[in-house]
Order: C-alpha cells, then sequence, then structure tokens
C-alpha cells in the first residue's frame, strides 16, 4: 500500500461529478471553436480553467479536532473522536 501523503491538507471537487461536467465542456469548447488554434497552449485561453475545480477547503487536523469537539452534528456523525480524526485523513491527508 502506498504511503505518500499531500503536503498540504487541501481537499478540493477535483473528483467530483462537476468537475468532470466541466472538463466537458471545456474539451467541447475546443473543439467547437471555428477559427484556427495555432501551436501550443493557446487553447487554454478558449475556456477558463479555474471553472474545472472551483472549491478548494484547507483544514489542520487540529482544526478538525477543535470542530468535532464544539460541533454536535459532527459529534452525532463521529461519536468517537478516533473515527472524526480517520474522517479527516480519509478527506484532506490521503491520496
Amino acid at each position: 500500500m502506498s504511503r505518500s501523503v499531500k503536503k498540504q491538507p487541501v481537499c478540493s471537487d477535483q473528483q467530483k461529478h462537476g468537475s468532470s461536467w466541466a472538463k466537458k465542456q471545456a474539451n467541447k469548447a475546443v473543439r467547437r471553436y471555428p477559427g484556427d488554434i495555432p501551436k501550443g497552449k493557446w487553447y487554454q485561453k478558449l475556456y477558463n480553467s479555474w471553472n474545472i475545480c472551483d472549491y478548494s477547503f484547507y483544514q489542520t487536523k487540529q482544526q478538525a479536532i477543535h470542530e468535532w469537539e464544539t460541533n454536535h452534528w459532527i459529534q452525532l456523525r463521529f461519536p468517537s473522536r478516533q473515527e472524526a480524526i480517520q474522517d479527516w485523513h480519509k478527506s484532506y491527508r490521503r491520496k
């Protein structure tokens, strides 16, 4: 099993269905462009790349523990502190 972890604890929407839809829209914009596309990376100007990944969340382990201790609904979702830490690792730390 891989031991690689993210350098920064960030969770983004790259795996969600919305970003795959945005990638399809970018592909359509490039394919249906009526003019000539010069060589190089000019195709990137046809569709804004920030539309593909809109959301990213940064949360440290201490912030996750503090949020678990203060919010009642998180304690209902994860009854133990260890389960809350495992969820943080799953969402923010592991690749």
